[in-house]
């Protein structure tokens, strides 16, 4: 039974996030809606991560076995066919050995998150970043991030539902940059707690506003307590870029 190998974009504003719902859209449950159109069959497809609702992803990994083996090429645009009308496109599908795991293979994720920095109200960038219209110190805030890389418990960070099993997570990179009115923030790491980019990316913000310093954050991480966490940024401009094996 091969295992196939997905890369995938999609808009997540029409989802209640990635995982399958029993009632509600998912990303997950439209594309397994899709394969089985294909097959025939009822076949799980497994994600490298689980983006919640409203999140955005370029580079999204997951994988599935099927029982007839199709050419990779016809089997990404077959499911491109079955998936539309949703803002859901297989990028490219291939064959993989059956030991490759979407979300236990990765050795590490990337996510990228947009602010527009504008008193002016969004048209074409509406649900697809946060405006935040008070002018934002993009140096202070990449300042600020440099303090929480490395290994930390993200306790502070983290979303009182999140199930992983420890609060301690290692942080590779949380670069944040200015591009005229946007503010770009990209992080990496093997694995986030839930709503771990969102927490620190609403943190940084107040750091660019001016309501925190970068000992204030330090602070907020050091107190390994969620209450201590600044504002937590809106889904809508969170995208997972890309996944390394």
């Amino acid at each position: 039974m091969p295992r196939y190998k997905l890369t995938i974009e999609y808009d997540g504003a029409p989802f209640f996030g990635w995982q399958i719902q029993d009632t509600l859209p998912s990303v997950q449950g439209a594309l397994e809606a899709a394969v089985k159109a294909m097959t025939g069959a009822d076949l799980r497809v497994h994600g490298a991560g689980r983006t919640d609702a409203g999140v955005h992803a370029r580079g999204q990994v997951a994988h599935v076995d099927v029982e007839k083996q199709f050419p990779p090429g016809r089997f990404r645009d077959g499911l491109n066919a079955h998936l539309r009308p949703h803002p859901i496109a297989v990028l490219e599908a291939e064959i993989v050995a059956d030991t490759f795991e979407a979300r236990f293979s990765a050795i590490k994720r990337h996510y990228r998150y947009r602010v527009i920095n504008t008193r002016a109200n969004l048209a074409l960038d509406v649900g697809h970043a946060w405006r935040v219209p008070r002018r934002l110190d993009a140096d202070a805030m990449h300042a600020a991030a440099q303090r929480l890389l490395g290994k930390h418990d993200f306790t502070t960070f983290r979303d009182t539902e999140c199930q992983a099993k420890s609060p301690e997570k290692t942080l590779d990179q949380l670069d944040v940059t200015r591009d005229g009115r946007e503010i770009i923030i990209v992080t990496s790491a093997r694995s986030f707690l839930h709503s771990q980019v969102r927490s620190m990316v609403g943190s940084l913000v107040w750091v660019g506003e001016g309501r925190w310093t970068a000992d204030d954050l330090s602070a907020a991480l050091e107190a390994r307590n969620r209450a201590a966490c600044g504002i937590v940024a809106p889904p809508e401009g969170l995208y997972l870029m890309k996944v390394d094996y």
